[in-house]
């Protein structure tokens, strides 16, 4: 018989290694100390240089006036221009400053080394265990992404 609390325990599980992953890299990050919710911002500005507000609003899943309010912060901490679309003047595209680029770098280093440091300590049943359910997690995620934007 299936575990009926599974699906509650992997959520919690998940969240937890998120949690714990940006607890133990947040000593050493520069100033200012970004939330959640702009780390996010800036990931999908770096990884789609020129994406409008309202596209990111419907990528993370925000109302729109919130993403202007992370946009706001952001340019004035100097990790993100905001351009006039050509294509549409009344649109804004946004792109990463160097300064965004330099610091998602580093800490993409520091989880990276984190993860892998940590990932070393388990038994290789325990490794392969999880390598093997990246699969399912990667369904997983694409499943609850097809829900929330469609096909």
């Amino acid at each position: 018989m299936a575990n009926r609390d599974f699906p509650d325990e992997l959520a919690d599980v998940l969240a937890g290694i998120q949690r714990l992953i940006r607890r133990r890299l947040r000593p050493g990050l520069p100033s200012p100390r970004l939330r959640g919710a702009e780390v996010e911002l800036l990931r999908l500005v770096a990884a789609r240089p020129g994406i409008r507000v309202s596209a990111a609003a419907r990528e993370l899943y925000l109302a729109g006036n919130s993403v202007s309010t992370l946009v706001n912060r952001l340019s004035r901490a100097g990790y993100l221009s905001r351009e006039i679309d050509p294509a549409d003047r009344r649109s804004a595209q946004l792109f990463p400053t160097q300064e965004a680029r330099t610091r998602l770098h580093r800490w993409e280093t520091r989880r990276s080394a984190l993860v892998r440091q940590e990932v070393a300590c388990l038994s290789e049943a325990e490794r392969t265990a999880l390598e093997a359910a990246l699969p399912a997690l990667r369904r997983l995620a694409h499943n609850l992404h097809q829900q929330t934007e469609g096909p």
